[in-house]
């Protein structure tokens, strides 16, 4: 079988990182060979500038800077990481990757949607998700979420709420762009009433790749 690229969207706090883990147990246990990894960062490269983007020191980085820092962590994951591993059959899991490029820079900072996909055309390659899942929920529950990890709030997430209020905005615009591959997760429920749904568009992915 060819390897399988699923994606997962959404904004800071909507549980992304939790439903990533249950979902690789879940297909470990079914036999899947299973990589799991992140954006920004998945390579030492760019994991390097992980550390730049997310830094609260650098308030002062343009919006271009920002968009072209992740278009370049993207290029390398994909080409060291993601595209190998489905070269192999593996079912790669990931947290975060175009999309948020997108809402984030697109809409958050303003950019507009065809800037900032064509800027990334170049790192993607021929490489995007078989499916995209997005937890949907609202940003002021989203941050108050954060909030609630006592973690401190690194540069993306320390921005106002009318920020990711347009993020968020994006996100939907994205979902009613690509619907065949962005499907919807109400991420407002429990973590286990919110896996069951994941699992239902996994499952049914899995099924149509056979």
């Amino acid at each position: 079988m060819a390897g399988i690229f699923i994606t997962f969207e959404g904004p800071d706090g909507a549980g992304k990182t939790t439903q990533v883990m249950l979902l690789e147990r879940h297909l470990r246990q079914k036999g899947y060979d299973v990589l799991v990894t992140r954006e920004p960062g998945g390579t030492p490269v760019g994991e390097e500038i992980r550390k730049l983007l997310l830094n609260r020191s650098h308030q002062d980085m343009d919006a271009l800077t920002e968009m072209y820092l992740y278009a370049a962590s993207r290029a390398q994951h994909v080409r060291q990481v993601i595209k190998p591993a489905l070269d192999k059959g593996i079912v790669v899991l990931c947290d975060r990757f175009i999309d948020s490029s997108i809402a984030y820079q697109g809409f958050g900072r303003g950019l507009g949607m065809d800037v900032v996909e064509a800027v990334n055309r170049y790192a993607l390659g021929d490489i995007l998700p078989d499916l995209t899942i997005f937890l949907n929920i609202r940003p002021e529950e989203a941050l108050a979420r954060g909030r609630m990890r006592l973690k401190e709030a690194d540069r993306l997430e320390s921005e106002k709420l009318e920020f990711h209020q347009r993020v968020y905005q994006g996100f939907l615009i994205l979902q009613e762009r690509y619907t065949q591959r962005i499907k919807v997760v109400d991420a407002s429920r429990s973590v286990e009433e919110v896996f069951k749904q994941v699992l239902e568009l996994v499952e049914y992915l899995l099924s149509c790749k056979k």
